[in-house]
């Protein structure tokens, strides 16, 4: 597929289906203000303000697949408790389909309570399991991501060492997505991180591939990257790695291409989910088959835009591409097919 402008590319994801594997977690917000300290120990008082809930987790890179116009559907396994309850409350607000979702009487529907005055971040209360899935758990919901992922150009797997994604799961998916000619993208964790052999697109962070691989190298130095890369490929082997560098952008080893982007100069008020927004917008440009330049442009200037926001908050469609078009992305990143 050709694509003339990035207008054309934009449109285009209005088409794609994305299936998302992974822990899903409802992310509660209390905002409020602070103008005195409790007289029963030495901690800040907050006068609630306002109270939020939003999707995390791997449901935030559904709601980041959804903004960009392509249709998510998401595979996971959620408790039957309250926090579950809210969460499938939290994708019927959304609009996004449940069809993919277990619950499980022995789960904790994972749930991080996040505590901020103003721009400050107090404290954060996290409710959670993260043992693995029971065997028939794990059955049900391999059943129903085949019968999903036939209708789907891509797959994520998104890992948070939660006990939704396991070895034999990881296996069993990437075997029969290779099968279906359905490209894979990860977004890993430590407990699988060497588990996902044979995926299209992995997708780490620099804490990540240096805990993975268990090595330690200077992210300043390129070659020292680019020869942890080649090892990860090796590794798992791989076609490819996006490499996520904080404040200095992103490192792509796609094939034989290898690009260093740098990340864009803006005001940062929270990384907090700029991960999930980069493999999603990765995936969806991946599934177009467009150039390596470009996914991990769109992706770089993506995970920057969403930084700019308290919280982990879905890419404007609108302001990435209008962005992209100031910084003349499709003529400098060559979107053709890889």
């Amino acid at each position: 597929m050709q694509f003339h402008s990035l207008e054309d590319i934009f449109e285009a994801f209005n088409q794609l289906k994305v299936l998302i594997i992974g822990d899903v977690m409802v992310d509660s917000y209390l905002w409020g203000k602070v103008d005195r300290i409790s007289p029963e120990a030495p901690v800040p008082i907050v006068h609630v303000q306002q109270r939020e809930k939003r999707l995390g987790g791997a449901s935030n890179v559904a709601v980041n697949v959804q903004a960009m116009g392509a249709t998510p559907l998401l595979c996971s396994v959620i408790g039957t408790d309250a926090d579950g309850q809210d969460l499938l409350n939290l994708l019927q607000k959304n609009n996004l389909s449940a069809e993919g979702i277990i619950q499980s009487k022995s789960r904790t529907t994972t749930t991080k309570h996040r505590i901020i005055s103003g721009s400050q971040h107090l404290l954060r209360i996290d409710s959670e399991v993260d043992y693995p899935i029971h065997a028939d758990e794990r059955k049900e919901l391999i059943n129903r991501i085949k019968l999903l992922a036939l209708e789907c150009q891509v797959i994520i797997f998104e890992d948070y060492d939660k006990g939704v994604i396991s070895k034999e799961l990881i296996e069993e998916i990437v075997t029969f997505a290779n099968k279906h000619h359905i490209p894979t993208v990860v977004d890993p964790k430590k407990r699988n991180f060497l588990n996902y052999a044979g995926v299209t697109l992995f997708k780490p962070n620099l804490k990540e591939l240096r805990e993975g691989l268990k090595i330690d190298f200077d992210s300043a130095h390129p070659e020292e990257l680019q020869q942890a890369v080649r090892v990860l490929k090796e590794k798992l082997q791989l076609t490819s790695v996006l490499v996520t560098l904080s404040e200095k952008g992103v490192y792509i080893d796609f094939a034989e291409q290898k690009h260093l982007i740098p990340a864009h100069i803006r005001q940062i008020a929270d990384v907090s989910g700029a991960g999930d927004t980069v493999v999603s917008i990765a995936a969806i440009c991946l599934a177009l088959q467009l150039s390596p330049l470009f996914i991990a442009g769109l992706a770089n200037l993506g995970g920057g835009l969403v930084c700019e926001y308290l919280g982990a908050v879905p890419i404007n469609k609108q302001s990435l591409l209008e962005e992209a078009l100031g910084n003349n992305l499709f003529a400098k990143y060559a979107a053709t097919n890889y």
